[in-house]
């Protein structure tokens, strides 16, 4: 089995609702999102995928958050914009965006900071 990672980043505001302490009020980060996929075969070139269209669909995913109040993204969805939701979101619609792909999508890593990530797999 192979595994390809791609990483991209945006900048977004949020608040968390049903939450009390400092991250209800609005606030904002540079987000780090890491892809994972894996696939069992590779192409005649000895690629899984190619790393500038893993990296280009998920940055048009990425694209609707950046520089946004993910409530206004998100709260339409009934999606607080948890870490751990924007994680579940990401991977869906990546899994979406990979459909015509022969692997899959294995994991997708959402950190607010350098030091606090959450993550969603199946």
């Amino acid at each position: 089995m192979y595994e390809i990672s791609v990483e991209s980043t945006f900048s977004a505001a949020h608040r968390l609702r049903n939450y009390q302490g400092p991250c209800e009020k609005l606030h904002g980060h540079n987000w780090l999102v890491r892809a994972r996929v894996e696939c069992e075969t590779l192409d005649v070139a000895g690629l899984g995928i190619d790393f500038r269209v893993l990296k280009a669909r998920l940055r048009s995913i990425l694209n609707t958050f950046d520089h946004s109040d993910l409530n206004l993204v998100l709260d339409p969805l009934g999606i607080n914009p948890s870490s751990e939701n924007i994680a579940r979101y990401i991977y869906e619609k990546l899994e979406k965006e990979l459909a015509d792909w022969a692997g899959k999508v294995s994991r997708v890593e959402v950190y607010e900071t350098p030091g606090s990530c959450a993550a969603y797999y199946k």
